[in-house]
């Protein structure tokens, strides 16, 4: 690989996002040593994009025997300015000994352009995720994103066209499957160990609210690039109502893409079903916001379950019940999990979200770098886990039965719904074709 690779970086960005077009196949500096750069043994140069509450939990999870983070970029300074402050404090195995070298940048392009990165963690919101992991493979990075992985349905597809054109290694953060038990669990189902599935049960998570008409113009925060913040969605004035984004439907589908996307996961996991979806959905009974939806071979999920902060599902089998949730597993007959494995170890302290280790999940992603193998969340992974939530909002919001193409990835013989399968984008946020 030319080192003129790297060099010419900033044109290369410039041309590739001004354009759309192919950028070329670049294998990370962690992967090939050159002189100047580092080789397979050296740590893996990570940037983050987004410095909220959960890019925070991924900085501590981040093996520091294997890499280092050098940078972030956020659309709002003080939030970097806390996300350092609070690092420093931070008494974890190891620390971050190099937190007083790293670069903050109030963009992204600019942090790429500026830094020799192998990888980016992209952890900002919903809605302009996609946006930002394009903008991460079109620079020639591998990419760690968070879920919901997309706020609407073609923006899924075009973000997977966007990572396979350009050969990237993409790991959508749905960590349980990185759990043994999680592993064992889906296993049984989906090589039929439990016989017939007769149906499935999943938590009914809520969505979101339209955002109201008439909120108040504020003045904008010092250091946020409130057009930034909004990416591709309608341009708002500001309100401090609307940095509450789940709350939205403009703007993200709610817990039941947040939480809803983990168990969802699991299911189609357990349906060797990683590369569809269902077939057919509909409310029921009317009026109570529950869906039901049915795959080709006739299985049905229900959403009915209360919402919970386990992400998972109750298969109903032909020989006994198994209930699949984050690190848990629970059977009815007991015998069903009598060779599972133990759990795996959970940070020891109990500071949020730690006590789910996402440390197993990222090194998946760091071997799957140098080995340009498919994580094992790999990106049409995410996308058609968390498509099968915006079906069940798009169900709760026409509130009727609706037929779905998975191949097509369209609504059979339903242009109103077709409408909202693909969303407009504000000018200067398209994805690239």
């Amino acid at each position: 690989m030319s080192s003129k690779k790297f060099s010419s970086r900033r044109r290369f960005l410039g041309t590739t996002l001004a354009m759309g077009v192919a950028s070329p196949f670049i294998i990370p500096r962690s992967v090939l040593a050159q002189p100047g750069q580092a080789g397979a043994n050296d740590k893996i140069i990570v940037g983050f994009v987004g410095t909220g509450g959960r890019a925070r939990q991924l900085m501590t999870h981040i093996p520091k025997e294997r890499a280092k983070i050098v940078a972030i970029a956020d659309f709002w300074r003080q939030k970097m300015i806390d996300t350092i402050n609070e690092k420093k404090k931070e008494e974890t195995e190891g620390g971050f000994a190099n937190i007083d070298q790293w670069k903050m940048y109030d963009s992204d392009l600019e942090m790429y352009e500026k830094e020799k990165l192998d990888c980016s963690f992209v952890v900002t919101q919903d809605f302009t995720r996609t946006f930002a992991s394009c903008r991460a493979i079109l620079a020639g990075l591998d990419v760690y994103a968070e879920k919901a992985l997309t706020a609407y349905i073609a923006e899924g597809r075009a973000l997977v066209n966007c990572v396979r054109k350009h050969n990237r290694i993409y790991q959508v953060g749905s960590q349980q499957r990185s759990m043994s038990l999680n592993r064992f669990g889906c296993a049984l189902i989906r090589e039929g160990k439990l016989g017939k599935i007769n149906l499935i049960q999943a938590r009914n998570y809520g969505q979101p609210q339209p955002i109201p008409k008439n909120l108040p113009k504020q003045d904008i925060p010092e250091g946020l690039n409130w057009d930034a913040w909004q990416g591709p969605t309608e341009y708002r004035d500001f309100n401090r109502d609307l940095l509450g984004w789940m709350r939205w439907q403009e703007y993200n589908g709610g817990d039941m893409t947040n939480w809803g996307a983990h168990g969802v996961d699991q299911i189609q996991w357990a349906m060797g079903a990683d590369n569809t979806g269902p077939v057919e959905l509909w409310p029921f009974p009317e009026g109570n916001r529950k869906v039901a939806a049915k795959y080709a071979n006739g299985v049905e999920v229900r959403f009915e379950l209360e919402p919970g902060p386990e992400g998972g599902a109750i298969f109903r089998c032909e020989k006994g019940n198994l209930e699949i949730n984050r690190n848990i597993l629970r059977a009815n007959p007991q015998e069903l999990i009598a060779d599972a494995p133990a759990l795996d170890p959970l940070e020891a302290d109990d500071r949020p979200g730690l006590k789910w280790n996402a440390r197993p999940h990222i090194d998946n992603f760091f071997d799957c770098m140098a080995s340009r193998k498919l994580p094992i969340a790999d990106v049409e992974i995410g996308h058609r886990s968390v498509s099968f939530c915006h079906l069940v909002n798009l169900t709760r919001r026409l509130n009727r039965k609706l037929q779905w193409d998975p191949v097509k990835e369209l609504f059979v013989g339903d242009d109103e719904a077709n409408k909202l399968v693909d969303l407009p984008r504000r000018k200067g946020y398209e994805l690239p074709t």
